[in-house]
């Protein structure tokens, strides 16, 4: 369980670091690839934004694996539909594949731990969820 919960610190440190730097800076990366500049650059910061709220879930995870356990599919959700919208764009020739780098180093370098850590704990809490218990 420890290398998860080092994997997830590390996820969670990532996330804030990219996160925060594409809504503070949201042109560098676009500078740093040779991309050319979005016209709406709130939509990037708001990637970035969204990039934060996983850095919370990994941390919550990495914090208490056993508890926020089933988290870790929110964030392959994230981790797969990412590349597969951008492979689609870029194969219909709306983004260029050098815009790519990101995908490798914000989803596909993380599948293998938060695959094998889903698979192995986070399966059994999704099918225990029950229906909310009413108050009345």
């Amino acid at each position: 369980m420890r290398a998860y919960r080092n994997w997830f610190y590390a996820a969670a440190v990532y996330n804030l670091v990219w996160g925060t730097w594409v809504v503070l800076f949201p042109l560098s990366f676009f500078r740093i690839l040779g991309l050319p500049q979005p016209n709406y650059v709130s939509i990037w910061q708001s990637v970035g934004m969204m990039v934060l709220v996983y850095a919370l879930g990994y941390w919550m995870i990495a914090r208490d694996p056993v508890r926020y356990a089933a988290y870790v599919w929110i964030g392959l959700i994230g981790k797969t539909f990412g590349p597969i919208g951008f492979l689609m764009a870029a194969l219909q020739g709306q983004l260029p594949w050098r815009f790519g780098f990101t995908i490798l180093t914000n989803d596909v370098i993380w599948w293998p731990a938060f695959w094998m850590f889903a698979l192995k704990y986070a399966v059994k809490p999704m099918l225990e969820l029950k229906e909310p218990q009413s108050e009345d």
